[in-house]
């Protein structure tokens, strides 16, 4: 045998996980590999160093892309959020980009359908501003170019209204100037300027009192 070549003596299952194998060479615990790439080796098989590289890159890009489905599976994610997660298990920088390559390949990295989806769902079920929105796809790696043309058509004025006008419904009876307060405050948590509040907050005002509550200073709902 070549000196530099070393003899498969024993493939075993991992005990806590059955999908890998534990290989052998020499006698000896070299490494462990995934069970489909270990299906190719057999037991008396001479593999170099160069041969044990390749397998242990072949796995490594295995792990990668069987992590990151596990991680999508629970909710879309963006490729920032994948290369950031992989990195965390501390997979090589080439592996890594290999990964995310397959992974926008076939679809399941997919940053402007993710932006796009946000944005309707937020706006749907949460609606905030446009600069409230931006920023929290930022944080998610999103391309400027991407938030900027999914966040475009955002009306602030119209989010704000609606914003306003579900709140105000929750804040029962008080005092004009209380429900001001909490109106401003809950606006300005879903990022609207205190221009777009104003104007929302004055025609929730018009649109749900009557005169003659305002100017008694208080406000039924």
């Amino acid at each position: 045998m070549d000196e530099t070549n070393k003899r498969i003596t024993s493939l075993k299952l991992q005990s806590h996980n059955h999908q890998r194998v534990n290989v052998f060479l020499d006698g000896e615990f070299a490494f462990g590999i995934s069970k489909v790439l270990a299906s190719n080796l057999y037991i008396g098989e001479e593999i170099n160093a160069e041969q044990i590289s390749q397998l242990l890159a072949e796995d490594e890009y295995e792990v990668g892309i069987q992590n990151s489905i596990r991680f999508i599976h629970y909710q879309p994610r963006t490729e920032t959020e994948i290369q950031r997660k992989l990195e965390q298990q501390k997979l090589g920088e080439e592996t890594i980009l290999k990964v995310v390559s397959r992974l926008k390949e076939i679809g399941l990295i997919d940053d402007k359908k993710y932006a796009q989806s946000w944005v309707e769902n937020h706006i749907t079920n949460r609606p905030r501003s446009r600069r409230a929105l931006a920023y929290e796809l930022r944080q998610r790696g999103i391309d400027p170019q991407i938030i900027d043309e999914v966040t475009k058509p955002i009306n602030d004025d119209e989010m704000a209204y609606r914003v306003a006008l579900k709140q105000s419904r929750k804040l029962g009876k008080m005092g004009k100037e209380v429900f001001l307060q909490k109106m401003y405050r809950h606006l300005s948590q879903r990022g609207f300027n205190y221009e777009v509040s104003r104007s929302a907050i004055s025609q929730v005002i018009k649109d749900i009192y009557d005169t003659d509550q305002l100017e008694k200073n208080e406000v039924f709902l």
